[in-house]
């Protein structure tokens, strides 16, 4: 019934003011990001017929811009071009009174206030409105998990997990697992931010961690190992690439020695050749004088000798 202060407001223009009334059954909805949401809004008009029916969806983000997803007027649909092939528009919302919509590809940027708005006049009064609060969910990403401090025997070590994407934010838990991944307590102090911190590490605290990013759309791990072996290998690769240096350097050491003493021996039989050369000259000067000499002392004896 009309009140009758509005009645006799409004008697004159159009007569008793009508009622409309515009309901959802789902204020919130969770939807995974990339599958579709059904936004569902019906509506009750006291007016029978629907010639003059609107609908409007709008969406209020969360940095409090507002677009138009969908219009209805006169019968027909007209769909935003940021919205086109997105929407899909209601059924003869005028016959069936129900001005539900569906948006595909939900991504984490479409989480917010859809609200949507029915009149159907003369129906000037009532809720023509409905707000629906829509929150995207998208599974942690796998998360990357690292060790800081030095891994040895009453050292402090702190594990960090993370994932960079997730919403809503992931809760992070760590875990310990046996050789035959069987789940052991964790002894260090954790937060549901991905850290570990293990103050004194002990030999019955090594072994292999696991860490889980969960939250409503599902859950990621990944794991790292600790153990003392993680510190010794570090120094055995130092000692050895010391080692690997030293004998390096005393290659380049003994192919430089070589290379010089190579040189003096070349250089020493190169002398040597020379000194040969400018001696066999003089050897051959004097055999050839020591051969013409002797003819000539033989004759002198052969002048002494007395003739018989």
């Amino acid at each position: 019934m009309c009140s009758p202060l509005r009645s006799l407001l409004l008697i004159s223009m159009i007569g008793c003011v009508e009622l409309i009334s515009v309901t959802t059954p789902h204020k919130h909805v969770n939807v995974t990001k990339g599958e579709s949401a059904l936004l569902q809004c019906m509506f009750q008009s006291t007016v029978q017929t629907t010639t003059a029916l609107t609908v409007q969806w709008d969406f209020v983000s969360s940095s409090s811009s507002v677009l138009q997803v969908y219009y209805y007027q006169a019968g027909k649909d007209v769909i935003p071009s940021s919205y086109e092939g997105w929407v899909q528009p209601p059924y003869s919302p005028g016959t069936t009174k129900n001005a539900s919509i569906s948006i595909r590809n939900m991504q984490p940027s479409d989480a917010g206030i859809y609200t949507c708005q029915v009149h159907n006049f003369p129906d000037v009064d009532g809720p023509s409105e409905a707000n629906i609060f829509v929150n995207v969910l998208e599974k942690p990403s796998k998360p990357y998990c690292a060790v800081h401090g030095d891994v040895e025997s009453g050292h402090r070590v702190t594990l960090t997990c993370h994932s960079e994407h997730g919403s809503p934010d992931p809760k992070y838990t760590w875990i310990r697992l046996d050789q035959t991944k069987t789940r052991r307590p964790v002894l260090g102090i954790g937060t549901e931010k991905g850290v570990l911190e293990i103050r004194n590490i002990s030999q019955f605290e090594f072994g292999e961690y696991q860490c889980n990013a969960e939250n409503a759309a599902g859950i990621s791990t990944c794991t790292i190992e600790l153990s003392a072996e993680v510190g010794d290998g570090v120094i055995a690769g130092a000692v050895i690439g010391a080692l690997l240096g030293c004998v390096l350097i005393l290659l380049v050491v003994w192919f430089i020695a070589h290379q010089l003493k190579k040189r003096k021996y070349n250089r020493v039989k190169q002398a040597e050749a020379n000194e040969m050369k400018r001696s066999t000259p003089q050897a051959q000067q004097a055999s050839d004088h020591a051969t013409v000499a002797t003819p000539a002392s033989n004759l002198h004896a052969e002048e002494d000798e007395p003739h018989v």
